[in-house]
């Protein structure tokens, strides 16, 4: 499985941004799928995730309300509107892909088993 994720670059504060990922392979409408980030100099964090076919849709408490993770299972691709972009959204952004991920461990990085390479968003204040 190969995961490409595009769509990052600078926007100004209050602007919005659109996050792609693409996956090839033997991916399965029912993998859960997530967004994390990676500030630098930080550690990588949840931000929103989806389980298998939607059951349970996550998101981190400090983008609840401004992003909106979504899917289109014909063409294998997950999706991260963000809005209201802060320059603390400053971050490589990565998305996941995990065929085995249980509702309750949708925030951890260890349940999913395939990672995009990352793509970076700047926030300009």
């Amino acid at each position: 499985v190969q995961l490409q994720a595009s769509g990052g670059g600078l926007v100004q504060t209050g602007g919005s941004l659109r996050l792609s990922c693409v996956a090839s392979g033997r991916t399965r409408s029912t993998d859960s799928v997530a967004w994390f980030r990676q500030a630098p100099g930080m550690d990588r964090n949840f931000v929103a995730a989806i389980h298998r076919n939607g059951g349970r849709i996550a998101y981190s408490d400090s983008v609840k309300g401004r992003f909106t993770i979504s899917r289109d299972n014909a063409r294998n691709t997950v999706y991260l509107q963000m809005n209201s972009l802060r320059p603390e959204d400053t971050a490589v952004y990565y998305c996941a892909f995990g065929p085995s991920v249980i509702s309750s461990n949708l925030a951890s990085q260890g349940a999913y088993a395939y990672w995009g390479q990352g793509t970076l968003v700047t926030v300009s204040s």
